[in-house]
């Protein structure tokens, strides 16, 4: 694409045939037809273990180096320093314990209120575990900007892990500035990017980050998890491992064989958004409906929008007034308008904000919201009024 056509690119989506007004993408994004295809046709080339000799052995080294090529573009790494696994949870729990082996009594862990519990309570718990401290990040909440960091940080801070961007409120806090503030405190440095590589290009070295974290099915892509940092750092850290499996980084942090098919799935996805204009096109696209979004919701008294961040993600977290969040979704469904209500995992950030545990509507656009479809949403919540 030369313009990034939003037509076109909803045409790629074949969940969209069946008309609903899809606002759930921060929970999962649909899967472009090509994505489904390269899963498809992976499982059928009979891959099982890596190699050179025979063609299976080298289709499942290629689409292994392949998706590690691709999701290091696609977040700003280097391919050896590429880690896939599970879930994101799951990464971040094993790297977790990882690194709390070097820890112990007097030292310190920064976790931010603002974080999906992904990137909260794998460090809580390998923290307790050895008698570290943590220390609570918190943020505003009105406004649902990050606190400074440098409140939180002494010179026993062994990490820092704040999110790249809120999935509860689409906050963007300033990733960089907490970096640099971590690491002149001696710190490493974890950035959750689940939700910001699905709205914004990423770079590994760019945001300061150690290790970064993010989940290919939040952009087209299959269910598993992505870690990336520098391999020199991973090379000086040793996961718990099986034996006889590779003591090679970024393979001694892969536990058992790797789901090929999803890898293929990787590839294709990452593949698909260079075909629409990659994600600086994604996001000015995704900005431009946001802006008619906020524009719109602001004309209606009965709807509030929580948080007003200076950097944001097009997602939003709303409470319409005299009714309930399920009440809300329950009507927009009826209007064949998808969008889930809840704290979503991110329920510290819920709970600080005065949210309890119950959150709110969340409203996520993707790339391929349309103006109409805010127009169709925007009425139905006019009609709650």
């Amino acid at each position: 694409m030369t313009t990034y056509d939003v037509v076109q690119v909803r045409s790629a989506f074949p969940a969209l045939a069946d008309g609903l007004a899809r606002f759930d993408g921060p929970g999962g994004s649909l899967v472009p037809r090509q994505v489904a295809e390269a899963v498809a046709t992976a499982m059928s080339w009979g891959m099982c273990q890596r190699g050179s000799l025979t063609e299976p052995e080298r289709r499942a080294e290629e689409t292994t180096v392949g998706a590690r090529a691709a999701m290091a573009a696609h977040v700003g790494a280097d391919p050896r320093g590429v880690v896939f696994g599970r879930s994101m949870t799951a990464l971040t729990f094993d790297l977790a314990r990882t690194l709390a082996q070097d820890w112990g009594p007097g030292d310190e862990v920064v976790v931010t209120r603002l974080d999906h519990d992904g990137d909260i309570r794998p460090w809580v718990t390998a923290a307790e575990r050895v008698g570290a401290t943590v220390r609570w990040l918190g943020f505003d909440p009105v406004t649902a900007e990050l606190d400074d960091v440098a409140t939180v940080l002494t010179e026993r801070t062994r990490l820092v892990a704040v999110t790249g961007a809120s999935n509860l409120f689409g906050t963007r806090p300033p990733v960089r500035a907490v970096a640099e503030a971590a690491h002149a405190a001696g710190a490493l440095v974890h950035v959750d990017a689940v939700h910001l590589a699905a709205h914004a290009p990423v770079d590994l070295t760019a945001l300061g980050a150690d290790f970064l974290t993010c989940s290919p099915y939040k952009f087209f892509g299959p269910h598993l998890g992505v870690l990336a940092a520098d391999p020199a750092l991973l090379e000086t850290l040793h996961p718990d491992k099986l034996l006889p499996s590779s003591d090679a980084v970024p393979e001694r942090f892969e536990l058992g064989t790797l789901p090929y098919e999803l890898l293929a799935g990787v590839s294709a996805a990452v593949a698909f958004i260079d075909s629409v204009g990659g994600m600086a096109a994604i996001e000015a696209h995704e900005d431009g409906v946001l802006a008619r979004l906020l524009d719109a919701l602001a004309a209606l008294p009965h709807v509030r929008v929580h948080g007003s961040p200076a950097r944001r993600t097009p997602t939003l977290l709303l409470h319409v007034d005299g009714r309930t969040g399920d009440e809300v979704r329950v009507h927009l469904a009826g209007q064949g308008i998808v969008a889930p209500n809840g704290s979503f995992y991110a329920l510290e950030a819920s709970r600080h904000a005065g949210l309890g545990d119950d959150g709110g509507v969340r409203v996520g656009l993707a790339p391929y919201t349309t103006d109409g479809e805010v127009d169709r949403l925007v009425t139905a919540l006019a009609a709650l009024a």
